[in-house]
């Protein structure tokens, strides 16, 4: 019976060595490498989609939380010159003067 389980244990060791090695001569060839290549190209190219979905999903998603129209165009545009806090913040007390006076 030990004879019996050591021949069979022998045996599905060497069938397993063999088909690594004979995985590890494909893959050293040109096609192999032409394969292994492709494949990365592929799955590379699987990855960038997967991330641009996410990332327009969390954008629709931020934008809906923010109140912002969901395909990208702000509700609060304006055509003039940007005016920045300062110049906001200097109308605004120009406005409140007590004289009335702007």
């Amino acid at each position: 019976m030990a004879r019996s389980f050591w021949f069979v244990a022998g045996a599905g060791a060497g069938v397993y060595a063999m088909s690594r090695a004979r995985r590890l001569a494909e893959v050293a060839t040109v096609e192999g490498v032409r394969d292994r290549l492709e494949a990365m190209r592929v799955g590379a190219r699987i990855f960038r989609d997967e991330v641009a979905a996410g990332q327009a999903e969390k954008e629709t998603e931020l934008r809906q939380r923010l109140g912002l129209v969901p395909h990208g165009v702000p509700e609060l545009t304006s055509s003039g010159p940007r005016r920045s806090q300062d110049d906001l913040l200097d109308q605004r007390t120009k406005r409140e003067t007590p004289d009335g006076h702007q």
